[in-house]
């Protein structure tokens, strides 16, 4: 059996105010090591590396593993995955060194059961009020709201609903995802408040390789800006932890 490995105070904490009203920055999509670079140098809080064979920005573990030992200390390190094996995502998690798994398929609460619930994230796509109900029964860290459509698991560069978001947020810590660049989203934050916000059609060049000028300008639109409605509160989707989440 996996065992967790002890958990640390996170650098993240020290450098970003629980009062901070500005969101935890997540940049995903990550297949290289100059774009992970550039974008831990622009402030990023949380990379992902997505290991579903089908996206178009799919890495692979050794290529992925390669890129985080190579990142500075304080960057969060986030794999997803879709309807994957439970054994593979704790391999791979393993191989990496993962700080977080992020489900981002059709995955049942009891599929998420499997693995510690602080180090958890799950992708939703909810329409409709009478969704957020099965919310409940998701042990997780945080709830990330992603547009979808059939056949795709997310990086569709749409919007998501950001009213039902706004509803989430209330019941678990919420990364916004789903079609964010720099022309909306002053507007997401303002009218979803969320904890994080996840970047990564809206800041390529092309599936797989990030823009570094779209990535600063973005990262820089929202630290600079006092967004009144994002939310402080102690326990966030980057913050308390540090390092791999099994040994």
């Amino acid at each position: 059996m996996l065992e967790r490995r002890k958990t640390f105070d996170s650098p993240l904490a020290n450098h970003f105010s629980p009062v901070m009203p500005s969101p935890q920055i997540k940049i995903c999509g990550i297949t290289n090591g100059e774009d992970a670079l550039w974008a831990a140098e622009c402030g990023a809080d949380a990379l992902g590396f997505i290991f579903y064979p089908a996206s178009p920005r799919h890495v692979t573990p050794d290529a992925a593993r390669a890129i985080i030992q190579d990142l500075p200390e304080g960057v969060v390190r986030v794999g997803v995955f879709v309807n994957q094996d439970v054994s593979e995502v704790a391999e791979i998690t393993v191989f990496c060194g993962l700080d977080l798994i992020q489900l981002h398929g059709d995955e049942p609460p009891d599929y998420c059961r499997r693995f510690p619930a602080e180090r958890l994230i799950k992708a939703i796509a909810f329409q409709a009020d009478s969704d957020l109900g099965a919310l409940a029964q998701y042990p997780v860290k945080a709830i990330l709201m992603d547009h979808r459509e059939p056949g795709r698991y997310g990086g569709t560069g749409k919007t998501a609903n950001w009213d039902l978001a706004g509803r989430i947020k209330a019941i678990y810590p919420l990364i916004l995802a789903g079609g964010l660049h720099d022309g909306n989203i002053e507007e997401a934050i303002r009218i979803v408040g969320p904890d994080a916000v996840d970047l990564n059609s809206g800041v390529e060049k092309f599936p797989g390789k990030k823009d570094p000028e779209k990535i600063k300008r973005i990262i820089d639109i929202i630290r600079s800006k006092n967004h009144d409605k994002a939310i402080a509160r102690p326990e966030r989707p980057f913050w308390n932890f540090r390092g791999p989440l099994y040994r």
